[in-house]
């Protein structure tokens, strides 16, 4: 089994269930995500009058506790906050066998994200990304990286090039494979040639969703196959995830694609991409086809979508688990 890390944000998402009203009254597009301060959280916060379920996130952190749950050998360099926030995240992940070497710790605290779920399923997100945001590229080594065959890296980090620059580098240097999530189509619209740069130089695999695809692109409709071709102008694997029309996978020479998991009831979208790229990348690691490896990924996309948040119940892990040993 390969060893795989993943590189990003330590986040603690808070989940909150709202109306379409809500989401209208907010500046942003909905289903995108913008940082913000923590005050800026904190008023959000407090025109919703509910209880907010916590849970350790964070794009790539979803993608390396995920990965560590199915038995990858799995760790996560990132910098958490000098706060109970920062010490709950890196336990919770220990506490699954995950590698926490390259957990980095700051003064301030602990990144947050308030993940505003409307009755559709739909997530906007709010960041504060808190210490995170502090890692620098002199506290990234060889040492982060050597151990690891495969780095996972969320596009969120874009908005620190500094350390994304040196753990490319630092990444083709240990001789990792590479995978990429394009994020959000924020970020891409924003970004595009930077994204191009770094797809070309440094990436083996791009994650993208429909509005991500269609962001890179600029066509005025989304075209899945259009759209991978062009992605696969940049990087050897295209993986488009199209929610409840499956998967397409585009490495060139073939295009794969795969039908999603029928599910009873659509509760909250956050983190299926995430968890759906776990169940990939576990796939890869064990040396699957990429059809099987869609097939973990689907398994795990429908299991979160029907919970509140990114964390599985341990009945839809055992599920998850069983079929994954059949294959």
């Amino acid at each position: 089994m390969k060893k795989i890390i993943g590189l990003g944000s330590p986040i603690i998402d808070e989940i909150a269930f709202v109306d379409e009203a809500f989401i209208d009254s907010i500046e942003g597009d909905k289903g995108g995500m913008e940082l913000v301060d923590d005050p800026g959280i904190e008023t959000l916060k407090s025109r919703l009058n509910q209880d907010f379920q916590k849970t350790a996130g964070g794009s790539a952190g979803n993608t390396a506790f995920a990965l560590a749950r199915l038995g990858t050998q799995a760790g996560f360099l990132g910098k958490i906050g000098n706060c109970d926030s920062g010490t709950y995240y890196k336990k919770a992940f220990s506490e699954l066998g995950g590698i926490t070497d390259s957990f980095k710790v700051g003064t301030s605290e602990n990144g947050k994200c308030l993940s505003l779920v409307t009755p559709d399923g739909q997530r906007t997100m709010r960041t504060s990304l808190g210490a995170a945001i502090s890692l620098g590229p002199e506290e990234l080594s060889n040492q982060d990286f050597a151990p690891y065959d495969h780095v996972h890296i969320e596009g969120y980090l874009i908005h620190n090039r500094p350390v994304l620059d040196k753990a490319l580098q630092l990444a083709r240097a240990s001789k990792c494979t590479i995978s990429f999530d394009l994020a959000s189509f924020e970020i891409v619209n924003q970004l595009r040639d930077e994204l191009k740069f770094i797809l070309k130089e440094y990436v083996d695999i791009v994650f993208a969703n429909e509005d991500e695809a269609l962001a890179f692109t600029q066509h005025d409709i989304f075209d899945a196959k259009g759209s991978a071709e062009i992605l696969g102008d940049f990087c050897d694997t295209v993986v488009i995830k199209l929610g409840a029309k499956g998967s397409l996978i585009y490495n060139g020479s073939k295009s794969i694609h795969t039908e999603a998991q029928a599910i009873d009831q659509l509760v909250d979208t956050t983190g299926a991409g995430d968890l759906w790229a776990a169940g990939f990348l576990h796939g890869l690691s064990l040396g699957k086809s990429l059809e099987d490896s869609a097939y973990i990924g689907a398994l795990l996309g429908s299991a979160v979508v029907q919970v509140q948040g990114s964390a599985l119940e341990p009945l839809q892990w055992s599920s998850i688990l069983e079929k994954v040993n059949q294959l």
